[in-house]
């Protein structure tokens, strides 16, 4: 089969791990990519505010990228797509709601200039050179989500994206079974399905169960209610308002994500919340504590988000209160569970009474668990399958389902970012791998920071710093005065104060023995001396002058 006959399917992001999510599929040379998403940071990422894919063999083929089409509007999915724009400027297609969070992002980045945003709707389709998109609802924990049906010359595939089988989610609007079961009546070469939950048995609950658990935990708080969720978790701000009107609460909003994104979704009625509801967040501050609910970000623990921020008592338009309850309304991401440990029994010192999905369903998952990813493969009967969006285990997981379902092993195809797939007549197989790596933003500064730098930060963090400044004679080579060692986070200034005199004595000793010919003999003496000494490694810099 020749290339230009294949299907080429570039996972960019999402495979081998939670977050940042991005494919391109590439026909001819014509390019499509669906998602551009953002991956928040592991505790050991210091420094680091969030994580983009790496788009740089999109950047090579610029000229020949069609259009970029987003299949929901979390951060995931959608919270790149600036910086794509900057790079690569094509029309970005995207349900209504989906839209309007895109330009709420666009705008607050200055990127708006740059972007033809295309209104699309569940149940239409787009002509994009060879690629023709079907978008199909689906249930998520987010309105306007939409899975793709995208046709080519090379087959049928159907892009699930992030979804679940709820029978009574809050908007009313189930996942389109009909669409899946017609693609499946023409053949679906190729089903790509979210694997978060891969590993979870049975079905993932309804949202529909959240409301009663939020109506227990506001009839029986006493003082303020304070929910903290994923600013574009939609849907759970229904919830809250619901139980806020039934219980004689106004809700009042913090946090500019929080804020905007609730203004856009109103305005475009995907929120039914009276006026009356809704106070700003200064008259919220100065009303009964009985009568408020107060709706954030922060689920996750962020040390820079509103809930980290007041479990520390370092928020400055509000502090905790005693007796207020703080409702985490979200499951920890994967390697969050520390961060998240912490703030829990931060917030529980300084008085709070905390509610957490662990004691109360006051979150369910908008991922499908095994029952509904195997409904799923029952109703498209895919050629083949491959799982996206997961840890690898997940993926692993996800493609021995599919497998008990009856899909041979050599129709499974697991990968993980940067290798890239190709589906050619009836065959499925691997093509080369391309970079598929992390691309760190902090500040302004995009990928400026690589793994060596990451490293560095974490060796400074777990063994602290040593600086030596030596100044010598150029021409005797000997020392002017004794060397100035300065040392941070490595022992206590108990410790330094016996230390610090026999690393001087160190210095002094390579100096004035065989001269110094390097900065490197110095800092492999000290580090020697150290290791036999402490037992740590700590990072070690000398400076050189000769006067």
């Amino acid at each position: 089969m020749s290339k230009k006959n294949k299907l080429r399917i570039i996972p960019l992001g999402g495979l081998g791990e939670v977050g940042k999510n991005m494919m391109a599929y590439e026909f001819g040379g014509d390019i499509i990519v669906v998602d551009a998403g953002i991956m928040f940071p592991r505790n050991d990422m210091l420094g680091v505010d969030y994580i983009i894919p790496d788009y740089e063999y999109l950047k090579k083929k610029a000229n020949r990228v069609l259009a970029l089409v987003i299949t929901h509007g979390h951060e995931d999915h959608i919270g790149a797509v600036h910086h794509f724009l900057e790079d690569i400027p094509v029309p970005v297609y995207a349900t209504p709601l989906t839209r309007g969070l895109i330009e709420g992002k666009l705008l607050r980045n200055n990127s708006h200039h740059k972007a033809q945003l295309k209104t699309i709707q569940a149940g239409e389709a787009s002509r994009i050179g060879p690629f023709t998109i079907e978008y199909f609802h689906v249930s998520h924990s987010i309105p306007d989500a939409v899975g793709l049906g995208i046709t080519t010359p090379a087959g049928l595939v159907v892009h699930m994206s992030d979804f679940k089988f709820d029978h009574t989610p809050v908007d009313g609007w189930p996942t389109d079974f009909a669409k899946l079961s017609e693609f499946s009546t023409r053949g679906v070469d190729l089903l790509l399905s979210d694997s978060t939950n891969a590993e979870r048995p049975g079905w993932t609950p309804s949202e529909s169960v959240i409301g009663p658990a939020f109506d227990k935990v506001f009839a029986e708080a006493k003082g303020r209610v304070i929910v903290a969720t994923f600013a574009s978790l939609i849907s759970r701000v229904q919830q809250v308002a619901d139980a806020a009107a039934k219980h004689g609460r106004k809700m009042a909003l913090a946090g500019p994500s929080m804020v905007d994104n609730v203004k856009i979704a109103r305005r475009m009625k995907y929120l039914d919340i009276p006026d009356e509801i809704i106070v700003p967040l200064e008259q919220a501050l100065n009303m009964q504590n009985h009568k408020v609910v107060l709706m954030c970000t922060g689920s996750q623990g962020e040390p820079s988000s509103i809930v980290g921020r007041l479990s520390t008592g370092t928020n400055r338009q509000f502090d905790l209160k005693e007796g207020d309850t703080v409702v985490l309304s979200s499951h920890p991401i994967p390697g969050n569970e520390e961060t998240i440990s912490k703030t829990i029994n931060r917030l529980l010192r300084r008085g709070a009474r905390v509610i957490h999905d662990g004691i109360a369903p006051i979150h369910v998952s908008g991922h499908a668990a095994q029952e509904e990813q195997k409904l799923l493969i029952n109703l498209v009967r895919p050629r083949h399958f491959m799982p996206i969006h997961g840890e690898l285990r997940q993926l692993v997981r996800h493609a021995e389902l599919a497998q008990q379902l009856g899909i041979e092993p050599e129709n499974t195809i697991v990968v993980e970012n940067g290798q890239v797939v190709e589906l050619a007549g009836n065959k499925i197989m691997l093509g080369e791998r391309i970079p598929g790596d992390y691309v760190f933003v902090t500040g302004e500064s995009i990928g400026d920071i690589d793994h060596d730098v990451m490293r560095e930060r974490s060796q400074l963090a777990r063994n602290g710093i040593m600086l030596i400044d030596i100044s010598l004679d150029k021409l005797t080579g000997r020392l002017l005065h004794e060397p100035e060692v300065i040392t941070r986070g490595f022992v206590s200034p108990e410790d330094a104060e016996a230390l610090l005199p026999e690393v001087r004595k160190v210095v002094m000793n390579v100096v004035h023995e065989g001269g110094l010919d390097d900065e490197k003999d110095i800092i492999n003496a000290v580090k020697s001396y150290l290791h036999q000494e402490t037992k740590r490694r700590p990072m070690v810099f000398v400076t050189l002058s000769k006067s």
